[in-house]
């Protein structure tokens, strides 16, 4: 693609949300066919399973690890100026709302990327919780909640007003990025061998870590031809939700890659869904049911605007650059996760036995 000729032709920004929009498809058909979730991951876990959700979310997430640490050994991507590097991490912004927003999305059974991909297959449940999940994004960015956010987020940040690369802090070279990222994909595919995964759905579920570093060299790859200064980032929904809702509602709203991206899930997600005839309406299953899910939606607003970023923001794209804050706030997913499980769903069900 040549980008100095796009971009001379459509302009900056409409070539940024191109460059989304690009991304978005090949995250939601790969996310759609592979069925990947971090929740549903969790839940597995949580429960001592070890199924293929696991193997799934392992091969995904390792997959973007090794395909972003090798770019930027070959020098294709340099991630060190990225957003989520070149300002102050939280270290409570990423251990309170990753703790909310993993509660929050066991309840609403599916993380933020996982809503907007069943969204676009017919399911009204994960549009509904969608939908509030932007919009308590939104407050958390810059309406009434974002002063609490603020206060919490300034409890504890990093000291040299950046992010921390887990890797330098370590001491280790890059290459042991990419060491790591090939030791997890072999684990993953242990794991998709014990639970006889097909073919197939272990390339869509490679095609969804692709997509995160697909989106750092896309953005990267701009930033380097584009005049006016052009964001290094990738793929994360807490941001670009609630962007993307204010550009349908405010007029002098701009595009930006962001922009793209979510139109692009959505649009990918239908697609593949069209293609295997998974189209179909379905609704809440319950007065529970919604309560849950609309909770769990808010929490997620909320928890992933804190946290910096959302399962896939800070648990695959933040986590594919070793950024501290983004491993912090990914554990604390899982943790925030298994402990909803356990509380709401196992013990529940054993009271109630």
């Amino acid at each position: 693609m040549d980008l100095v000729a796009l971009v001379e032709r459509i302009g900056e920004a409409p070539t940024a949300a191109l460059l989304g929009l690009i991304t978005g498809t090949v995250f939601g058909i790969a996310a759609q066919r592979s069925r990947f979730c971090l929740r549903a991951a969790v839940v597995e876990f949580a429960r001592g399973t070890m199924g293929d959700k696991i193997a799934v979310w392992l091969l995904t997430f390792s997959t973007a690890v090794v395909w972003v640490q090798g770019a930027q050994m070959l020098g294709l991507i340099e991630t060190a100026d990225a957003r989520m590097m070149a300002v102050p991490g939280s270290w409570s912004g990423a251990i309170i709302g990753g703790l909310m927003f993993g509660a929050g999305m066991v309840l609403a059974r599916g993380c933020s990327g996982r809503l907007l991909v069943l969204a676009a297959t017919g399911n009204l449940r994960s549009l509904v919780s969608g939908l509030i999940f932007a919009v308590v994004a939104q407050m958390s960015l810059s309406g009434m909640l974002s002063p609490m956010r603020d206060q919490i987020a300034s409890l504890w940040i990093t000291s040299g007003g950046r992010n921390m690369n887990l890797l330098s802090t370590l001491g280790l070279d890059q290459s042991m990025g990419l060491i790591f990222g090939l030791a997890l994909a072999v684990l993953a595919l242990v794991f998709a061998r014990r639970n006889r995964i097909g073919a197939t759905r272990l390339v869509f579920a490679s095609g969804v870590g692709f997509a995160v570093a697909l989106g750092w060299f896309l953005t990267f790859s701009l930033r380097q031809v584009a005049f006016d200064p052009v964001q290094i980032e990738s793929a994360t929904f807490t941001g670009p939700s609630a962007h993307t809702l204010m550009f349908f509602l405010d007029r002098n709203a701009v595009l930006e890659f962001d922009i793209g991206l979510v139109p692009g899930v959505f649009l990918g997600a239908f697609i593949a869904a069209s293609l295997t005839g998974e189209l179909k309406f379905q609704g809440f299953d319950s007065t529970s049911n919604m309560r849950q899910s609309m909770i769990g939606a808010a929490l997620m607003g909320f928890g992933g605007m804190l946290a910096g970023g959302c399962a896939i923001g800070a648990g695959v794209t933040g986590g594919s650059i070793f950024a501290g804050t983004a491993w912090a706030a990914l554990t604390a997913f899982w943790v925030g996760g298994m402990m909803t499980d356990w509380l709401v769903f196992q013990r529940g069900a054993l009271a109630t036995a």
